[in-house]
């Protein structure tokens, strides 16, 4: 068997015949190979290049841009509270609106609370508050609900999906959910969903995902039961109706319930009411109340994507230095016989 170096010589040997059979045909060939090795090397340096931009590309994706150039409006602006994160805790706080909506998914931070009295003696449900700004350049506003943005149907929908969300829809008949719907209305109930507190916007460049966090009660039995006690507080009820009252509170009662505030989003020229029923805990409580803040319900609605940029191929690279390197070749063989 013959040794490696001993292969590696004949290779050699045998090449050099090659390159010499090859350049008495053609004694441009040693010219050719030049440039071919040239943009060989080149080739390889792009393709590397290539290699480490898409991958930088897959490790890090788009950017989520957050809201900016915010402002307050609406019917009612200055029903409003701003609540800032400081150390476990959110606390009434005067900071810049962009300042406070910079969190995200895993850290919600701030909110600010759009129609802020909308529970108490007296609110104006035909007025709202709104929060508009740019999102990635794009206008955005995020604004509470009114009484009117309620009506089409939209009440008995949300009614239906939270008692479905939470697992209640089989324990009630149809009367049972309907007299609770309406003392849902009647006491107070749609007004306490009305107030959305946003932590966040952000924009997905790369899928035009618009994500919204909306702070409230990781578990928020108490919106709903709080109609069931006003019922009971301002009426006399008779015994069946008292009996019917309690039950449906107890009921309610025996498990976590998980709703959102809901929000009136305009973007991209479209209106939609979000809310969700899935939260996840934002690690922080309201100061105050110590129930408020617990949970972050994040909403979202798919906007235009950003234009992507076309990128080579690497075939269609190769392809271009393989007809450079012919012109350079060309361009040698002229200079010779100049």
């Amino acid at each position: 068997m013959r040794s490696r170096s001993h292969r590696n010589e004949i290779s050699v040997i045998a090449e050099i015949r090659f390159y010499s059979y090859c350049e008495s045909f053609n004694p441009d060939f040693k010219d050719v190979l030049e440039s071919i090795d040239f943009m060989t090397a080149i080739a390889k340096k792009l393709l590397i290049g290539a290699s480490v931009i898409a991958g930088m590309s897959a490790a890090n994706p788009a950017f989520a841009a957050s809201i900016t150039d915010t402002s307050l409006g609406g019917t009612a602006p200055s029903d409003v509270l701003l609540y800032c994160a400081n150390g476990g805790f959110t606390e009434e706080c005067d900071a810049p609106l962009a300042n406070i909506l910079q969190g995200n998914s895993s850290s919600p931070g701030g909110n600010v609370e759009l129609a802020a009295s909308s529970e108490k003696s007296g609110f104006d449900f035909s007025k709202y508050t709104s929060l508009t700004g740019k999102v990635d350049g794009r206008d955005i506003t995020l604004s509470s609900l009114t009484a009117s943005d309620w009506g089409g149907g939209f009440a008995q929908k949300w009614f239906g999906e939270a008692l479905t969300a939470n697992g209640f829809d089989s324990l009630f008949n149809s009367s049972q959910k309907t007299q609770l719907f309406n003392l849902f209305a009647n006491y107070g109930g749609f007004q306490r969903f009305s107030d959305p507190n946003i932590s966040y916007v952000n924009r997905d460049g790369s899928t035009g995902k618009v994500s919204i966090g909306l702070a409230g009660h990781y578990q928020a039995s108490t919106l709903l039961t709080q109609s069931i006690d006003k019922y009971i507080a301002s009426n006399q009820l008779s015994m069946s109706q008292m009996i019917m009252a309690n039950t449906a509170k107890s009921v309610l009662a025996t498990k976590n319930i998980f709703a959102s505030e809901i929000v009136k989003v305009t973007y991209e020229g479209q209106t939609q009411l979000l809310y969700s029923f899935a939260p996840t805990r934002s690690g922080l409580v309201a100061k105050d109340d110590g129930l408020s803040h617990t949970g972050n319900y994040e909403v979202s609605l798919m906007g235009t994507a950003d234009p992507q940029k076309e990128v080579p191929e690497p075939t269609t690279m190769v392809g271009g230095l393989m007809a450079l390197s012919g012109m350079f070749a060309a361009k040698r063989k002229a200079r010779k016989k100049a």
